[in-house]
């Protein structure tokens, strides 16, 4: 099956990111007591985003003045955060642990998926398993998800960061990387993990080894929480709509996705069976009650990134206090 050309994808991504974000600049420039400026939402390139994507494209968040902005990778949604030129965003859950030690003011909404073997280490024909990358060159995001999940692998193989080459690419390289040799491995996910699984590549590690460890999340400025709560609800209850078409019209559904995406709709099925989609019930319950869930998975995650020196400490206060569930607690989802 054709994979969609690399060249293609950094220049839909680069023009996306770089213009919408310019479009958001000029948008809150142009702010005034009259004029409500939409709510910008960001989020990489990510099959577990897509149910936002495809709850806009099917014209379900019209008139609700929610503009979605598609980036080239986390490392540059975690930038228009720090910048202010998102309202809302998709991050991983250790990517939302960062931003708070750095100051970043954040509270995580909703949780959008849960990885469960959606994000892997995939190697070339001939790298028969893990012990096999010593001396390989390996391509990695320099993100916290991504030094996780490398750091895992090598782990589990006995080796260490010093016995491997590790080469920084941002998640929009991939694929350049894998066809002109430059790499043996990468440290990637869906859906440029299905591509380099079409292009000959092969699973050495992934994330079903790491239950609980890779969740994304929906994150929110205060200040958009202050001021917008109807409009999030109505992102919200897009998102959830999506999740039923999915549930009860998959191949139309994950067609619409494969179409966005420039890829085939076997590659989407692939991609969604190997995440957990959590519906308007489960997020209740990861973010409701007196010791929710996701907060203790989100300290135990931070002492995880402390001990390899990710985060230079959690409090147990910090991973409760980042937690919203007012939305959990509204109907129509």
């Amino acid at each position: 099956m054709p994979s969609p050309a690399p060249s293609a994808l950094r220049t839909r991504w680069h023009r996306l990111g770089r213009g919408l974000l310019a479009a958001a600049a000029l948008t809150l420039a142009a702010c005034s007591p009259s004029y409500q400026p939409p709510l910008m939402v960001g989020a990489n390139t990510w099959i577990g985003y897509e149910p936002l994507f495809l709850a806009r494209e099917q014209g379900w968040l019209d008139g609700h003045n929610l503009r979605l902005v598609e980036l080239a990778s986390s490392s540059q949604t975690m930038d228009a955060l720090r910048a202010g030129q998102l309202d809302l965003a998709g991050l991983t859950l250790d990517e939302t642990l960062t931003l708070q030690q750095e100051g970043v003011p954040l509270a995580v909404i909703w949780v959008l998926n849960v990885s469960n073997g959606a994000d892997a280490l995939v190697a070339r024909q001939g790298i028969a398993d893990l012990a096999s990358l010593r001396g390989r060159r390996i391509g990695v995001e320099q993100t916290a998800l991504g030094a996780l999940v490398l750091d895992a692998a090598l782990r589990q193989a006995g080796l260490q960061g010093s016995d491997v080459h590790i080469a920084s690419l941002p998640i929009d390289e991939h694929l350049s990387a894998w066809r002109s040799g430059q790499v043996d491995a990468l440290v990637t996910f869906d859906p440029l993990h299905q591509a380099l699984l079409q292009e000959g590549g092969h699973d050495l590690f992934d994330s079903r080894a790491m239950p609980g460890q890779i969740v994304d999340v929906l994150v929110a400025r205060p200040s958009a929480l202050q001021c917008c709560s109807r409009r999030i609800a109505a992102l919200l209850a897009g998102q959830q709509r999506a999740l039923r078409y999915l549930h009860a019209a998959p191949i139309p559904a994950q067609a619409h996705i494969a179409q966005r995406l420039g890829l085939q709709s076997a590659d989407i099925a692939r991609s969604l069976a190997h995440i957990e989609l959590p519906d308007a019930q489960a997020n209740a319950r990861l973010l409701g009650g007196a010791t929710p869930p996701l907060a203790q998975s989100a300290a135990q995650l931070g002492a995880v990134m402390v001990q390899r020196g990710l985060l230079t400490t959690v409090p147990a206060t910090a991973t409760a206090a980042l937690l919203d569930a007012r939305f959990t607690q509204q109907e129509g989802h």
